[in-house]
């Protein structure tokens, strides 16, 4: 494919050599992550704090975690509600087809034979006056009166008793009742519920902590990632001009007739300003997608884009201890302390589950008044209104074993979570000293790109002034531009690294190391 053969010049620049140099540089200037390009819009110019301020205001993830801790926070006050009595009313209108009634059936009622007795004796009778006839007696008198023993035989007898309709309530009724339970001991059912609703609580928080700081760490990212496009469009922008006042040259050297420059090597530098440009045109793309993104992350409508104030990327390394940073992450991190949060809500459950071994006890009451139109049957005064009072008790005798196998798995969950727990106190020291480690290495990357940087950028300036006096050919001149341009990149790429590490340490430790970057402009 002759086609893609490159000039002279570009074969001697990307051989063994240099090939991996130039595509170090073009990767360097289009790493950034490519998108569409938002609605033109005016950006906003903001600091790190603004930013950040926005983010918290207007991203989404905050109150969905929020919604969480209110969500665990009611259960907790439903686990607080099993302490208080809870009453009940009742209130109710009832009408029916028909009366209600008591139907009594027909019977026969017998008395047997039997004989009376009655024995003998006297009695005092009182005659009244003029009883007999006029003036006699004249007054009441009162006369003994004997009489003789008898018996009274009296023969089998059946009476019957007639079917008879009783109603006992009429067709409609009102009714209203009130009902108290007040749950007096329950073996630690509700402490356990309670201690569970707390650790889901606390687990809560401990989630909208770690949003927070993923918030934050995303903002610091993607705003640093901003400047640093910035910077590599602007190096871009100066690399080009740079070549062109070469490209220039190497014309004007070429058509006086120089001995060191020939139309190849004009025609190669010509190839390598066009490939730059194209460069710088993706690099400028880059840098308004990197702003879109920057204003996604705080919450920002899709067409707006911020633009970071600080002109560069702050380099001040840290240089605190690796068991202080452990130290804190234990007391900060949010995922250790959603973890024990998990750990105190197990054994709310353990204790929970250990309460099937107690009795329950509870204090009862009941008001209660309904209204009838019928006066007799079941709707008498002692029946319509009445209360009653009284305790009840829960007694387990045996449930096959349920209960202590319950507890047997709570308690293996509490053990599971304890062995995480040592896991994750581990990966936390593991995950920090690695990052630690990253950090001494980024900023002794960082020191070394900044020698070689100045290198570079005093052996492009020796070269320019050698190529004017045609001292040096035009791949040399060519060569230490790219050179500087690729070691300028590289060391902006070694500060947000950096910068980068950093920004994960406090995402992993949970609290900030230093406030630095939030006071920057």
């Amino acid at each position: 494919m002759p086609f893609l053969r490159f000039p002279p010049i570009m074969t001697r620049i990307l051989s063994t050599r240099w090939r991996g140099l130039f595509a170090a540089f073009a990767l360097s200037l289009t790493a950034l992550a490519e998108g569409p390009l938002p609605a033109p819009q005016a950006p906003r110019v903001l600091s790190l704090a603004e930013c950040t301020r926005l983010a918290m205001e207007n991203n989404h993830r905050r109150p969905a975690s929020r919604f969480a801790v209110a969500m665990a926070e009611a259960q907790h006050r439903q686990a607080l509600a099993g302490y208080w009595p809870h009453v009940n009313a009742k209130f109710g209108l009832q009408r029916m087809d028909e009366a209600v009634n008591f139907l009594f059936p027909s019977s026969t009622m017998y008395i047997p034979p039997q004989t009376v007795n009655v024995p003998g004796g006297s009695a005092l009778v009182t005659i009244p006056a003029n009883a007999f006839g006029p003036g006699f007696p004249p007054s009441n008198i009162q006369m003994p009166v004997a009489f003789p023993g008898q018996s009274v035989t009296t023969a089998l007898q059946t009476f019957p008793v007639p079917e008879q309709n009783v109603r006992i309530l009429e067709r409609q009724l009102y009714s209203g009742s009130a009902d108290l339970t007040w749950l007096l001991f329950d073996g630690g059912m509700r402490k356990g519920y309670r201690q569970q609703a707390q650790g889901a609580i606390d687990a809560a928080r401990a989630e909208v902590r770690r949003t927070d700081l993923e918030i934050t760490d995303s903002v610091t990212r993607l705003y640093f990632g901003a400047v640093l496009a910035r910077q590599l469009r602007q190096l871009g922008d100066d690399t080009l001009a740079r070549m062109e006042v070469t490209l220039e040259l190497t014309e004007s050297m070429f058509k006086n007739g120089s001995e060191r420059v020939n139309k190849t090597d004009y025609l190669d530098n010509q190839v390598m300003v066009e490939t730059i440009r194209s460069m710088v045109a993706l690099l400028a793309k880059n840098e308004a997608a990197a702003e879109a993104a920057l204003a996604y992350t705080m919450g920002l409508p899709w067409n707006a884009a911020v633009r970071p104030s600080s002109e560069e990327i702050p380099f001040q390394p840290y240089a605190g201890d690796l068991n202080e940073l452990v130290a804190k992450a234990y007391e900060f991190n949010p995922d250790w302390a959603r973890l024990e949060a998990g750990l105190r809500a197990l054994e709310g459950a353990v204790t929970t589950e250990r309460s099937g071994y107690y009795p329950k006890i509870a204090f009862t009451g009941q008001l209660r008044r309904w209204w009838n139109g019928q006066n007799t049957g079941l709707a008498t005064p002692s029946n319509r209104a009445g209360w009653s009072i009284g305790a009840g008790a829960e007694i387990p005798i045996f449930n096959g074993f349920l209960t202590k196998n319950k507890v047997a798995e709570a308690i293996a969950r509490v053990s599971k979570l304890k062995e995480e727990k040592i896991l994750l106190r581990e990966g936390i020291g593991l995950q920090l000293r690695d990052l630690f480690l990253s950090l001494d290495a980024a900023t002794k990357a960082y020191q070394a790109s900044s020698r070689a940087m100045k290198a570079a950028q005093e052996n492009r300036e020796l070269t320019a002034r050698a190529y004017q006096n045609e001292l040096i050919e035009t791949e040399k001149v060519i060569r230490a531009q790219l050179f500087e341009s690729f070691m300028s990149a590289q060391h902006f790429k070694t500060r947000y690294d950096l910068l980068s590490v950093e920004s994960s340490l406090t995402l992993v430790v949970g609290k900030e190391l230093e406030a630095r970057w939030l006071t920057k402009p």
